[in-house]
């Protein structure tokens, strides 16, 4: 991790986009037309003729009084007309670098800006501004005419953008726009009268009568009062934050009424704050400037600067804001628009407050997204699109940058070839894999680069992604670049977002953690971040609210007086059980509500509740105890349990009634989770494989196996990747040769049960005819399958059922490689899904989900069986790996299947290589004992001899 390396600190200059310059030099007679096109795209499966759909994209045409340009296609409509408009300026032979003014320009522009702003035409156009000039021109005494220079700072966009062209630093200190309107209107003595030490300006004289007849006409001569609901945060963090009720006459002058709650008389000594989350939001802060005015008028016009107020700084409007709020604040969401002249509205209340404070963190805005403030969590991994609810990581992480006031983020992809090398670092490279879903995996690189032989290279493509956050002054605050390869570029672009956030999460849950945690969190989730830059942009507008579960079931605090069970395991489960139980990487739908529950009567307030929650186990999407309790519950089961209090601002953010929720929080009590398990869904590839074939494709797999195991005698097999041990526990009903049995895997929680029913089945089983009599030896390893442990050398028989597909393609390469070229077995067999089945299974899919509308992204003919499949194979791909690992490694391979007819089209839907070496001279050596290598670790080991395990 690198903190407070060197950067480039020169500010670059904002440039206007195309468009913008194209208006600037054509106005109105400048005319786009957008239109929606489709564009072949290649099938992912060759000779597999299914209709696709590609994504949506969409071509632009612009017409200029000369000539006319149309550009090319892109997914978002802004950028075909960007890109028109680019196309346009290099025919006219502008170029956009140059054609951006200089300070000196901007500055021009400015006080043009303003003059035509206090114009006649100005006043009757359509524009938010003008909305307020028509409304001062209401006001009665010396404030009639009188308009807030803080109102023309945040309603003149251009303005706002020449001032940041004049001083880039506007950004960070957007209270400087105030200081350049000023100094605008004093060269313009002629046309307005500004006086320095003054937030107001006004024309020197008088708009004409029929102007302002003509205007005030226009507005609506609706004159009812108008209600709305704010918040009022005073600057003492002692004093509770408060609702307040602004009673508007459609009329008046909002600011007046503004002013008059902070106790001002006068309303243009209000000051306003940039707005407060989305751009389209008129949410923002109003509060009163000092008596001595906040800028330094004396500095020079390239470097003025912000004198400190001498008011109190208020903390909660500043860190929910981003922006230095002084003394008591009024957080309002109200002001004029484009879209009319009525004033525009909306009541802010104080859940919105508390949901706007839970929004500064990624996990809270995903909470937001799915309603479930109480229950949903950011999950650890991004599996597919069709499992994971709520906001994908990329839009989260686009919307925090927002709200911390950053560039959007930048997404390099990178496409890499498939490749077969066995010259692949094996130390760098450590996966392992489940047959069962019972973790999410990712398979990662850790070399910077590979050299690739082309000879190696196979057809398709793999991706990687690598994020870059920068400032509004273009300076990086963090970049992210995990070595993690995806089959999709989408998918790459999500994980490598969610990467992101996690460690956001982490981070400004902590932030007074200490450096070596700081370095150690920082290479868990592949970040570099530049911490005095990050602090400045990110931490320093960090919000007050530390929302983070308490992820403790059931634990006791002394002030709850026994309201919370001392029993941390206590959880009381109702209902018969239905023997249908959710497993990782199932999907679950379940009833849930939480309350607040005091001691003694045991009143309830309700907190939040949802009739179908649906979350897919195993991916941290839900809060740990409430994941916890459901693992132990079959579907019609009910529970109710109990928690310690998150933070507050998490249960005012979700009160429905934030009175009530209040005043339970002033004496003891805790958090009531009722539950009811509605509808468990197995993993795709299950529910398709059940519908087709009887019996199911794993039996008719383990079937083959032993087919093999009899017909060449083997008296040794070890499983790759044998998760539960499904394969091992199978082979045990069969009476074969086997004597001894071996299992690998990196799951550690699969092992565990594999272990259990290996036991049931060797050492409690004491019938002498029972077909696994035949068996002396089993052992369970943990550890990766792409690393080489001599115990497991020159096997009879290895399996590697339904597993390389969880792997990505590199890894899945890498394993062949080392399987055959160190473990070196007399046979191995390979099963994996034939793609281009997956057209008839999906047809006969009962429980299909609706795609995500991100699928057009990367549409493809059909979706893989499973969730965390990272690839599946056509028998063509299939083939040409297994045969040149064959070649390579001196094997012999011949191909098969189960579940079809190797002459019907599309094959086998669980298609099989079966390699058989080719004995050499040389290999009746063996192992030697310097070449013993243990770096796998004994889960369970039993013979038959000790009768005992260990």
């Amino acid at each position: 991790m690198e903190t407070g390396g060197s950067l480039v600190q020169a500010i670059r200059k904002p440039t206007l986009t195309p468009k913008a310059i194209i208006h600037q030099k054509f106005g109105s007679k400048a005319s786009y037309t957008v239109e929606e096109v489709e564009e072949p795209t290649q099938n992912g499966c060759p000779g597999l003729a299914i209709l696709q759909k590609g994504p949506c994209l969409y071509r632009c045409s612009l017409d200029l009084p000369d000539f006319t340009v149309v550009s090319g296609s892109f997914k978002k409509k802004k950028d075909a007309e960007q890109s028109a408009a680019q196309i346009a300026l290099e025919k006219l032979g502008i170029n956009l670098s140059a054609d951006s003014p200089t300070a000196e320009e901007a500055w021009r522009e400015l006080i043009a800006r303003v003059k035509y702003i206090f114009s006649n035409e100005f006043l009757s156009a359509l524009h938010p501004l003008s909305s307020h000039f028509k409304a001062a021109l209401r006001r009665v005494g010396d404030l009639n005419a009188s308009v807030p220079a803080s109102v023309i700072a945040i309603c003149d966009g251009k303005l706002n953008n020449l001032c940041k062209i004049i001083n880039p630093t506007v950004e960070s200190h957007p209270l400087l726009v105030l200081s350049y309107i000023m100094r605008a209107a004093a060269g313009l003595p002629e046309l307005v009268v500004g006086a320095e030490g003054q937030l107001s300006i006004w024309r020197k004289d008088p708009y004409p009568p029929n102007v302002i007849e003509s205007s005030i006409s226009q507005q609506s001569d609706v004159a009812e009062s108008i209600t709305i609901m704010a918040i009022y945060i005073p600057c003492s963090p002692e004093k509770a934050v408060e609702p307040v009720i602004l009673n508007i006459s459609s009329t008046g002058y909002y600011f007046d009424v503004i002013a008059q709650i902070l106790g001002l008389s006068d309303a243009n000594m209000v000051l306003v704050s940039r707005t407060i989350g989305k751009a389209s939001s008129e949410t923002r802060f109003y509060f009163a400037a000092p008596k001595s005015y906040p800028l330094d008028m004396s500095s020079d016009l390239l470097n003025a600067i912000v004198v400190p107020f001498g008011g109190p700084l208020n903390a909660r409007a500043s860190s929910l804001c981003g922006q230095d709020i002084y003394g008591d604040s009024i957080l309002a969401s109200i002001g004029y628009t484009w879209k009319g002249q009525d004033i525009f509205h909306e009541d802010v209340t104080l859940q919105s407050y508390y949901r706007m404070l839970i929004s500064k963190i990624p996990s809270g805005v995903y909470k937001l997204s799915r309603e479930a403030i109480l229950a949903a969590e950011l999950p650890l991994t991004f599996t597919t699109k069709t499992n994971w609810k709520g906001s994908f990581p990329r839009e989260i992480l686009s919307s925090f940058c927002r709200q911390y006031r950053l560039l959007e983020p930048v997404f390099c992809v990178s496409s890499i070839p498939l490749k077969v090398s066995s010259e692949l670092s094996r130390s760098n490279n450590k996966p392992g894999v489940s047959e069962s879903a019972d973790q999410e995996r990712e398979y990662t690189n850790e070399n910077e680069s590979v050299d690739v032989d082309p000879k190696l290279v196979v057809s398709g493509s793999s991706f990687t992604c690598e994020i870059k956050i920068y400032s509004k002054c273009q300076d990086l605050i963090l970049e992210c670049a995990p070595n993690v390869l995806y089959k999709k570029q989408n998918d790459a672009v999500q994980s490598a977002s969610l990467k992101v956030l996690s460690w956001l999460n982490a981070y400004l849950k902590d932030i007074d953690m200490s450096l070596e945690k700081e370095k150690q969190l920082a290479n868990v989730f592949d970040i570099k971040f530049y911490r005095q830059i990050f602090f400045k942009e990110v931490v320093k507008c960090l919000s007050v609210c530390n929302c983070q579960h308490n992820e403790t079931l059931g634990r006791k605090e002394p002030e709850l007086n026994g309201v919370v069970e001392n029993d941390a395991s206590y959880i009381n489960i109702e209902g018969t059980d239905s023997d249908l139980c959710p497993s990782n990487g199932s999907l679950l739908c379940v009833c849930y509500s939480v309350s607040l529950v005091t001691k003694g009567e045991l009143q309830k307030e309700l907190l939040e509740s949802i009739e179908e929650f649906e979350f897919e186990m195993g991916t941290g999407a839900v809060i740990p105890c409430l994941e916890a309790v459901v693992s132990q519950m079959s579907v019609g089961q009910s529970a109710c349990f109990y928690t310690e209090l998150p933070p507050e601002d998490l249960v005012l953010a979700a009160a429905k009634d934030l009175a009530n929720a209040l005043a339970f929080l002033t004496s003891p009590c805790c958090l009531e989770y009722s539950i009811i398990l509605l509808q468990v869904t197995e993993p795709p590839e299950d529910r398709m494989e059940q519908a087709l074939f009887n019996p199911p494709l794993s039996k008719q797999r383990v079937e083959y196996a032993v087919q093999q195991i009899q017909e060449f005698c083997a008296t040794s097999l070890v499983d790759f990747g044998c998760g539960s041990g499904s394969l091992l526990e199978s082979l045990l009903e069969y009476p074969t040769s086997l004597e001894t049995i071996a299992g690998v895997d990196i799951s550690q929680k699969s092992l565990s049960r594999a272990a259990k029913v290996l036991h049931s089945k060797l050492v409690m089983k004491s019938d002498f005819d029972a077909p696994c009599r035949s068996i002396k030896s089993a052992i369970l390893f943990d550890g990766s399958i792409t690393d080489f442990d001599s115990r497991l050398c020159g096997f009879d028989l290895a399996t590697c059922l339904e597993v390389i597909e969880h792997m990505e393609e590199e890894q899945a390469s890498l394993f062949g490689d080392i399987v055959l070229s160190s473990f070196r077995p007399r046979i191995l067999i390979v099963s994996t899904p034939n793609y281009e089945y997956n057209v008839v299974l999906q047809k006969s899919n009962l429980t299909s989900h609706e795609d995500d509308p991100e699928e057009k992204i990367q549409s493809q003919s059909c979706k893989f069986r499973n969730h965390d499949h990272k690839f599946e194979w056509t028998r063509e791909q299939f083939q040409h790996w297994a045969s040149e690992l064959a070649v390579r490694h001196k094997y012999r391979v011949e191909f098969s299947g189960v579940g079809g007819v190797v002459d019907l089209e599309p094959g086998f839907p669980s298609q099989i290589a079966v390699f058989r070496r080719v004995f050499l001279p040389e290999d009746a050596d063996g192992l030697k004992d310097e070449d013993s290598v243990w770096q796998y670790k004994v889960i369970w080991e039993w013979n038959r001899k000790w009768k005992k395990v260990f």
